[in-house]
């Protein structure tokens, strides 16, 4: 074997191995011809993870959900946003076409924070992704804003477990803007470049990228990695996003990003021994940024669901509403219209 073929391997096998408690995600953004810009992410975790779609217009009064010392804002922009259990947004898009993807990452280690006062107000965990979608219209200016650090994002359990929710967030425009933020060591690390169109789970973007750079000397047509292990679904999203036809067909373009978010998926009812927490992908999602459509799919459904953002109201003297996905429910196709009137849920504080 050639030895930098080797050298790679052991390499990858060797961060691997200290990235065994992991929730598998994969998220690829698209970029084709004539400015189309589309994000695909997959949702996999070791437990069901029930999603509904939610339409919050502009104008919403927020706060942070960390008791007294907590951050306020009021919404700029409305957005799709996917419920994790009615309890927190882990992906969405709003209506200028910036997405927020929330991944898993064990490695995340958040700043220490004080409810009651302190120098730095609090924002949960359950609410980063839709402060994102709410405040900004592009990466840069969510990259200026986070930068200043303003407010620190406070972890919380998942409900019903002794596992802290430790995730890293992934923004992207409709430019093919990028960015990833981690918490590393208490510190915020915010990776800034259109290049960084790929992310998944362990071990931190940093070394992500390493190892992916390592896989760059073997043509993917020749070998790629094939385990669902976050490393290797990396170096394989990698190839196949630059390897998928360059199309501004939207019907072509969104096949094929649904094709590689489904090629990185893992099998429904999949586990690996010795890996308990390579999970089961039970929803994908991609969102076309230039045409502002948002596509589910839900692993027990036989239809993928779709909204076209310009159909819906999102004025702040519109309503709430929800497309329930929750218990199995069915649609077929374009399904803006079948968002009903909800009272908003109440995203988990601490």
């Amino acid at each position: 074997m050639n030895k930098n073929y080797l050298f790679v391997i052991i390499l990858a096998t060797a961060l691997l191995l200290n990235a065994r408690d992991v929730e598998p995600c994969t998220r690829v953004v698209y970029k084709g011809p004539n400015n189309a810009v589309l994000t695909g992410r997959s949702m996999d975790f070791a437990m069901e993870i029930p999603a509904n779609l939610w339409l919050f217009p502009r104008g919403i009064a927020r706060n942070g959900a960390t008791g007294r010392n907590t951050i306020e804002w009021t919404s700029k922009y409305g957005s799709v946003s996917a419920s994790s259990w009615d309890i927190a947004v882990s992906d969405g898009m709003n209506e200028k076409g910036l997405v927020a993807n929330m991944l898993w990452l064990v490695s995340s280690e958040y700043p220490p924070f004080n409810k009651e006062g302190g120098t730095k107000k609090g924002l949960a965990v359950s609410l980063w992704a839709q402060y994102a979608l709410d405040n900004f219209a592009t990466v840069a200016e969510a990259v200026e804003a986070f930068k200043r650090e303003d407010f620190v994002v406070v972890t919380d359990f998942i409900p019903g477990t002794d596992k802290y929710t430790t995730v890293h967030l992934s923004l992207s425009d409709a430019t093919g803007d990028n960015a990833i933020f981690e918490y590393i060591g208490g510190k915020l690390i915010i990776h800034h470049d259109p290049s960084y169109v790929v992310m998944t789970n362990d071990p931190t973007f940093e070394k992500q990228l390493a190892i992916n750079e390592y896989w760059k000397s073997i043509p993917g047509n020749v070998f790629l990695p094939g385990t669902n292990r976050a490393a290797d679904r990396f170096v394989r999203a990698s190839y196949y996003i630059n390897a998928i036809p360059q199309t501004d067909n939207t019907r072509v373009a969104v096949a094929s990003v649904f094709s590689v978010v489904r090629q990185c998926s893992v099998p429904y009812g999949i586990s690996t021994e010795g890996f308990p927490n390579l999970s089961t992908t039970r929803w994908r999602v991609v969102a076309d940024q230039k045409e502002l459509v948002y596509y589910y799919e839900d692993a027990l459904s036989p239809n993928v669901v779709w909204v076209d953002l310009k159909k819906l109201d999102f004025k702040p003297s519109a309503k709430v509403k929800k497309l329930a996905l929750d218990k199995g429910q069915i649609y077929s196709g374009e399904s803006s219209d079948k968002f009903v009137a909800s009272k908003p849920f109440v995203f988990k504080g601490i």
